[in-house]
């Protein structure tokens, strides 16, 4: 199924979206769970949902599946093996040391606040950095929590799948070495628009694409990936005890901006579209905004 997070009568609901007809059908629940977006069907069985009357999605303002993740957003580097050496080629690369492909799972994070939804603008701000870059991602939707999880079992810990674009400020990821500012920008984090339950796409065989200003950057399939998804989840959770509700963006392809030479950063009223088959597209403008 796809669900969709949205705003109607200036209210926040929950619902499943029809891409047949353009329209999502509210899901019955509080106001206190629709708070939480799609994280309050993680521990509700789909078929038990009591859905209300279809609303035409011209009439709703689409959010993220996530408006506000409950904690960072755990997110994968250098996991596409061409990314991996046009980024290590990049001089912006403070994980250079451990090789052009990684041994194992580069692990960092972005912080809940930046997370945007499909059609928000991102902002620029060339005061801070000039060097705004694209990331095209698959993100893992966890429902089950735990620690210790065995990559042969981690697939049943997740809930399902959405996208996410990894928006990247270069210059300041390679003046601080750690990616953490680089990479948690505000707005640095479009979501969405749709999250998808786990049986909606075979996350080991799933195209992604990336398209700027009308011109495709990055395309690839999750069978590039150099870790997959069972083994990110049971890296993470050797020792960090995942909880429902957090999000695993797993790594993007090559074609960034920092991969051409010259870079090709973004600018202005530059468009970014991110798709992945079965789940559908995310859109954002890119737009100066100084401080």
């Amino acid at each position: 199924m796809k669900f969709v997070t949205f705003r109607v009568g200036g209210e926040r609901r929950v619902g499943v979206y029809d891409p047949a007809d353009l329209s999502v059908r509210p899901i019955s629940m509080s106001s206190a769970d629709a708070d939480k977006g799609v994280g309050a069907l993680l521990n509700l069985d789909p078929g038990s949902l009591e859905l209300l009357s279809a609303i035409s999605l011209e009439s709703v303002e689409i959010e993220a599946p996530f408006p506000r993740p409950s904690r960072n957003i755990f997110c994968v580097g250098k996991n596409y093996r061409e990314h991996a050496k046009e980024f290590s080629r990049s001089g912006f690369d403070s994980s250079a040391a451990m090789g052009e492909v990684p041994k194992e799972p580069i692990i960092f994070s972005k912080v809940p606040e930046c997370v945007i939804a499909h059609g928000d603008d991102v902002s620029i701000d060339p005061s801070v950095s000039e060097a705004v870059d694209y990331e095209a991602e698959l993100a893992v939707i966890i429902g089950i929590g735990g620690r210790g999880i065995k990559a042969e079992d981690a697939m049943a810990h997740v809930w399902g799948y959405t996208i996410v674009n990894d928006v990247t400020a270069r210059d300041l990821q390679g003046r601080y070495s750690q990616w953490l500012i680089g990479k948690s920008q505000d707005t640095f984090c479009p979501m969405g628009p749709v999250a998808v339950t786990a049986d909606e796409i075979d996350v080991a065989d799933t195209e992604l694409r990336c398209i700027v200003n009308g011109e495709v950057r990055q395309q690839a399939n999750t069978r590039d990936l150099i870790f997959d998804v069972p083994t990110i989840i049971a890296t993470i959770s050797a020792g960090v005890t995942l909880i429902p509700g957090d999000i695993i963006a797993t790594g993007t392809p090559a074609g960034v901006g920092i991969g051409f030479k010259p870079p090709r950063y973004l600018r202005d009223g530059d468009v970014v579209r991110v798709e992945i088959d079965g789940i559908g597209a995310l859109e954002n403008r890119f737009v100066e905004r100084r401080a």
